[in-house]
């Protein structure tokens, strides 16, 4: 999908035609490799917790060291406190050198047990999984604004709709009260009234054009494509119809699948696996280490040496640091508990906020239709009036500015209503299968 996706794109980008763009295309775009800029800095960090994980992981590796040495040497051997017996007749030199000394030489140490390094390890390696479930947070971030950039683009679009069937209908009404007053059953001002609420309807009209424009870009650029793509927004949004799912089934719900979450309580773990790494350190350690080479004077008199052995190292007294260490770790792992109860308190809140929301939205939905649909018979009624010769302009003019109105508030609770659908998927964690299942709707 995604391949097909990217495909698709660069064709368009190359040849300048206009691209029909779908809600899960949107999303397949910007959550892919080369998609949206802040979910690729987000996916690095993977690759860093990967690289601690091996870092900790050496240390159960052997480490071997080369070397090669040679030296010009001279020695008194009074400088070592040597004293030599006074014989009479006898002299024994006290100098020696200068003679060379070359060494070539391997040295290998390796951990055979250390209970802090098995713990640090356990904590570099738990880290992975906290950055896995970082940058799948950050998809269902990405995801979230695609879906609201998506649908505010949608409802820039049916702004402009909006505007272009009141411009239609501001010039019926024009050419209406031109008929009007060329039969003689209008005036003047009727005509003045009409003309000017069509130069009202036609600023708006520029005004939602230039809306649209900004709210495409701002579609493309959460996106991560090219700002200068045409673009064609074929999805269509909910008309409010569907049944709202129950409060506590969507908070369980989101308590096991929100990522952020789960992230949070594996950093608590974390902590806690350092602070026993840092204890573990008054265990003793086992370690064992050898070297091998050959050393002379550098020509045919190399002699091979080596040394084997193994140590046991037992901590005894650091003047008080590991204990110190120790008890900031489990401030710290206190404190991560305490932002994992905090963010499941945030969880709820977010969950039970937007449900509100979405009630809110949908009972305004009907409101908004009962108001559209009485504008509608009112603009009627007065059309027919002022056909009639029985009412002026004055109130063929104030019906066409409530129908204005009531289009305006159907189109703004229809699309915070599908605004919220999005902030609730969010919340509960499931928000990439919401955007997956929604169908085509009716504007």
């Amino acid at each position: 999908m995604r391949v097909l996706c990217a495909a698709l794109l660069f064709i368009a980008t190359l040849s300048g035609e206009v691209l029909p763009l779908t809600l899960p295309k949107a999303i397949a775009l910007a959550t892919a490799k080369e998609g949206n800029l802040r979910l690729q800095l987000v996916r690095e960090t993977i690759a860093q917790a990967e690289a601690r994980k091996r870092l900790a992981f050496a240390a159960f590796l052997p480490n071997l060291d080369g070397s090669a040495a040679a030296s010009s040497q001279t020695r008194n051997l009074q400088a070592f406190g040597i004293q030599f017996p006074r014989v009479p007749g006898v002299s024994f030199p006290t100098f020696a050198g200068p003679f060379t000394v070359v060494d070539y030489r391997a040295t290998a140490t390796q951990s055979i047990l250390d209970l802090a390094s098995l713990q640090r390890y356990k904590a570099a390696k738990a880290l992975i999984s906290v950055a896995e479930l970082d940058a799948a947070h950050a998809t269902n971030q990405t995801v979230q604004m695609v879906a609201r950039a998506y649908v505010l683009a949608l409802e820039s679009e049916a702004g402009v709709d909006t505007a272009k069937a009141n411009v239609a209908l501001a010039q019926a009404l024009v050419k209406l009260a031109d008929n009007q007053k060329n039969a003689g059953m209008g005036t003047g001002i009727d005509v003045t009234r009409a003309r000017v609420q069509l130069a009202n309807e036609e600023q708006r009209l520029q005004v939602a054009a230039s809306r649209r424009e900004r709210a495409v870009l701002e579609l493309l650029r959460v996106i991560g494509v090219d700002l200068a793509l045409t673009v064609e927004l074929n999805d269509r949004v909910n008309d409010g119809s569907e049944p709202l799912p129950p409060v506590e089934e969507t908070l369980k719900t989101a308590l096991a699948a929100r990522q952020d979450l789960k992230a949070q309580q594996k950093r608590e773990l974390v902590a806690g696996m350092n602070a026993k790494s840092i204890n573990a350190e008054r265990w003793p350690s086992l370690g064992a280490a050898g070297d091998y080479g050959v050393i002379g004077n550098g020509s045919d008199n190399m002699l091979p040496t080596r040394t084997i052995g193994v140590s046991l190292r037992v901590p005894v007294f650091d003047g008080g640091r590991r204990a110190t260490r120790h008890a900031e770790s489990g401030v710290l792992e206190r404190q991560e508990r305490l932002r994992a109860i905090d963010l499941a308190k945030q969880v709820e809140l977010d969950v039970r906020v937007a449900m509100s929301i979405l009630k809110s939205s949908r009972d305004q939905i009907a409101i908004a239709r009962q108001g559209l649909e009485l504008s509608e018979n009112e603009l009627a009624q007065a059309q027919r009036r002022f056909e009639a010769g029985v009412a002026n302009s004055l109130e063929l003019t104030d019906a066409q500015t409530r129908l204005s109105r009531a289009r305006d508030n159907h189109l703004a609770a229809l699309y915070q209503f599908n605004l919220a659908r999005i902030d609730l998927a969010a919340a509960a964690g499931t928000i990439q299968e919401a955007v997956q299942n929604m169908g085509e709707q009716k504007r």
